[in-house]
């Protein structure tokens, strides 16, 4: 660029710069609105991740699949989303917030009802992995919309949220599935009608979400300064007089410039740092809990199907409470009080359950469980509000594709190594094995993350 081109440019990139950070200190009276609504669609991923795990015994009754089928099965709308979360973020910063957010609800729907008229494992696995992509995508998609349509602290306490709503995905499933089995109704038919009903919610999340605009943070990055004008009149009622009344070309962010912007800033650089270990920990601890659980509640005298099913409702109960408090806290205690709070408890709720395996006192475990799964809806609660909310507007869909990759990718690993890890070196070690986890995090809490509760980037 020429000396006098970049002279002309920059009251132009002054105009942008003043006009995010205008935008990012006001509260938006439909913020709120517009977070439930991002908010909502965990509840779809909640719905497609528990309900396989509750039905693939009937997949194997009707298939009779090997024991990679049946993890792949399970683990490829995991897989989907690694890559959605890092594709669905990236595209979010180049074409826009609402328009993501609109597609992957329309992908989840078709997808959702196509995978219960799969007619093997094969398309079933093809199906699912598919399915991945658009709630990779959406989750960061979601996330990043929030922390340009809220205030600091409000945009906080909504990002801290997102394991309420897993919560509350998790009890829905559980209650549906349970009632099915109290009905006696066809296996096949159980699976199938379970797996397609996760199209219901997202049908009428796409429907809610129709009218809400893009973002017009991500309007102003891009130069689309009429556009933003009009969104902030309808979502602010202000005109952004500091903007002229013409668009102009932005050279738009690569992927390096997003990782490259984070070493200027030490905070921002430790605080996304900390929420990549948390998303990975958290992520590792509760997927290789998860396979866990059934296996603790055999030791202690439960072992039909629906008994299962109404003892896990129950935990998620409680981990509902504990989703819902967490956020409450946040502004009291800060991300650096949440975090090491949350690892905490897990590490020694999974200690105390594997000195119970090892002694031989079972009954115990129950109440690890309830413990444990309290501190995970805890740790978990801010791993990807943080690395979203101190990046730049102009970043923040990488930065939270990014971050969701982090959660992700544990997940996909843990269905296919802990199960084998378990038998090699039995329940007591294994479980002491899951606590690495949480004691990274807590490291990770204390010794990296600066509090960055209220922080706002440039």
């Amino acid at each position: 660029m020429s000396l006098a081109a970049a002279t002309e440019l920059s009251p132009q990139r002054a105009s942008i710069d003043n006009a995010v950070r205008y935008l990012v200190q006001n509260y938006s009276p439909k913020g709120n609105r517009v977070g439930w609504l991002m908010m909502a669609s965990i509840l779809v991923e909640a719905w497609d991740l528990y309900s396989i795990a509750f039905v693939l015994i009937f997949i194997k009754e009707q298939f009779n699949p090997g024991p990679l089928e049946l993890g792949l099965a399970a683990a490829g709308t995991q897989g989907g989303a690694l890559i959605g979360a890092l594709l669905g973020g990236w595209l979010s910063d180049k074409i826009g917030r609402r328009w993501m957010f609109l597609g992957t609800m329309t992908m989840f729907v078709v997808l959702a009802v196509a995978q219960a008229f799969v007619p093997n494992v094969a398309w079933l696995i093809v199906v699912r992995f598919l399915l991945g992509l658009p709630l990779g995508s959406d989750i960061s998609t979601g996330y990043t919309y929030i922390m340009e349509s809220m205030a600091k602290g409000q945009r906080e306490v909504m990002g801290n949220r997102w394991q309420f709503m897993f919560a509350v995905g998790e009890v829905l499933t559980l209650g549906v599935i349970a009632l099915f089995l109290v009905a006696n109704i066809n296996h096949e038919t159980v699976w199938r009608v379970t797996l397609g009903l996760g199209a219901v919610p997202a049908l009428i999340i796409l429907f809610l979400r129709h009218d809400v605009p893009e973002t017009a943070v991500w309007l102003v990055q891009h130069g689309r300064f009429r556009e933003a004008k009009e969104v902030a009149r309808q979502m602010y009622n202000d005109e952004l007089a500091m903007l002229p009344n013409q668009d102009m070309a932005v050279e738009k962010p690569s992927t390096w410039d997003f990782l490259s912007d984070l070493r200027k800033d030490p905070i921002r650089w430790r605080a996304t740092i900390y929420g990549w270990i948390a998303c990975f920990a958290q992520g590792a601890e509760f997927a290789t809990f998860g396979f866990y659980l059934p296996v603790l509640f055999t030791m202690v005298g439960v072992s039909t199907t629906l008994g299962n099913n109404l003892v896990t409702m129950a935990l998620f109960c409680l981990a509902a409470v504990s989703g819902w408090v967490g956020p409450l806290l946040t502004p009291k205690i800060g991300h650096r009080g949440i975090g090491i709070a949350g690892f905490s408890i897990v590490l020694v709720s999974l200690i105390v359950a594997a000195g119970a395996l090892y002694t031989g006192h079972t009954i115990i475990l129950p109440f690890a469980a309830a413990a444990m799964l309290w501190g995970h809806y805890w740790d978990a609660s801010n791993c990807m509000t943080i690395p979203t909310m101190v990046a730049r507007p102009r970043y923040r869909g990488t930065a939270s594709g990014f971050a969701y990759m982090f959660v992700k990718l544990p997940s996909f690993l843990a269905i296919f190594l802990f199960p084998a890890l378990f038998t090699a070196i039995g329940q007591a070690n294994a479980t002491l094995f899951v606590a690495i986890f949480p004691l990274a995090g807590l490291l990770a809490a204390i010794f990296i993350l600066p509090e960055v509760y209220g922080y706002e980037a440039d």
